[in-house]
């Protein structure tokens, strides 16, 4: 395993173990998931770029715009459920009560 493999491995592993430990807050959730993203992002940015092939290189972009329009979206969740249950803990967070 080169260097590279284990940095980018590192910090995805990093991102779910944070994702998985630190549950109290929807914030939290949101911003590992982005980290999770961040990292796959850059993996396939410096993978394509060594491949020297065009076809590989869009995937990077559709990553990033995936990852923007998630954001996004986890944000637009994030207000709501702040304005409906009045915090943004994920314990008072029921779906069976939405």
């Amino acid at each position: 395993m080169t260097m590279t493999h284990f940095t980018f491995s590192t910090a995805f592993l990093l991102g779910v173990m944070g994702l998985s430990l630190h549950r109290t807050h929807l914030v939290s959730a949101l911003l590992c998931i982005e980290s999770m993203m961040l990292a796959l992002f850059t993996a396939m940015t410096v993978f394509s770029s060594t491949m020297q092939l065009p076809s590989a290189a869009i995937s990077p972009i559709l990553l990033l715009a995936f990852s923007a329009c998630e954001a996004g979206t986890g944000l637009a969740l994030l207000v709501a459920t702040s304005r409906t249950h009045g915090s943004d803990h994920l314990q008072n967070l029921n779906l069976l009560q939405c």
